[in-house]
């Protein structure tokens, strides 16, 4: 089914503008009221680093865009920024439509209570009505797998990791948010569960859908992103097809300057 879009066909759904998001760096104690007040004139300044700055781009519908870097680049910090989950202390990032966002896939479960349970917390929290979860609800539990069946009424907490991941996963993705974000999640499960989420993901980008998806995988980007952003100590680098930005990253990596 295609996806429906509130933005007018050539308006961004993204728009970054000179982000930027200041980090404490290496404080080992809180601050105290007096430092937090008059924090100007503590070295509170200079305890601080910059995990994106000056960042600049926008996305339109149906674009499918790869973040590439080093770890601790930013790619992480911007799609969480994307997701508003983070606040900028420069600049802006505007969404102007939904987003499903695969970044912290269990962050919204609750350990004590049941699968069955948490389908129903996990898609109401992204704003799925209720009438809508019992008509997905068979597409859900399906998608995540046998094991994850036979344990709906059973604790969340007693599924193992790998179980959680599919079922928030699978959660995510019958949502009907045009923008998808992606956190290496793809990286997870077996093999057969990984080429699952493949086709799932593709069936998601063939509705039109936009995605971010960060990824150390060459292959996955090749296979899911046109285009490409690479961040490089909290700075864009580079823009531009995906296969172009993945030469340019891995020449700076055999050059050791990523």
């Amino acid at each position: 089914m295609a996806v429906e879009w509130k933005t007018p066909e050539g308006e961004p759904v993204i728009q970054v503008h000179d982000l930027g998001i200041e980090f404490l760096k290496g404080r080992k104690r809180n601050l105290s009221l007096r430092e937090l007040v008059y924090r100007r004139r503590t070295t509170y300044e200079k305890e601080t680093f910059w995990a994106l700055r000056n960042v600049s781009f926008d996305v339109g519908r149906a674009e499918a865009v790869g973040l590439v870097g080093a770890n601790g680049g930013g790619k992480s910090t911007l799609l969480k920024m994307i997701a508003g989950t983070l606040l900028p202390d420069e600049g802006y990032a505007e969404v102007t439509e939904g987003v499903a966002p695969m970044i912290e896939l269990t962050g919204g479960f609750i350990g004590e209570l049941s699968a069955r349970e948490n389908i129903y917390l996990m898609a109401g929290l992204h704003g799925m009505k209720k009438e809508t979860v019992d008509a997905r609800f068979d597409d859900i539990v399906k998608f995540a797998g046998p094991q994850v069946e036979r344990g709906l009424d059973l604790p969340f907490r007693h599924f193992s990791s790998g179980m959680q991941v599919r079922l928030g996963f699978s959660v995510i993705t019958q949502l009907d948010e045009p923008i998808i974000l992606v956190d290496e999640v793809l990286a997870v499960g077996d093999r057969a569960f990984r080429e699952q989420c493949y086709k799932r993901m593709e069936e998601l980008l063939a509705e039109g859908r936009s995605m971010f998806l960060v990824s150390h995988s060459e292959g996955d980007l090749k296979r899911f992103c046109t285009r490409g952003l690479y961040l490089s100590g909290g700075t864009l680098v580079d823009d531009g097809p995906m296969k172009d930005v993945l030469d340019h990253y891995n020449k700076d990596l055999d050059a050791g300057i990523s």
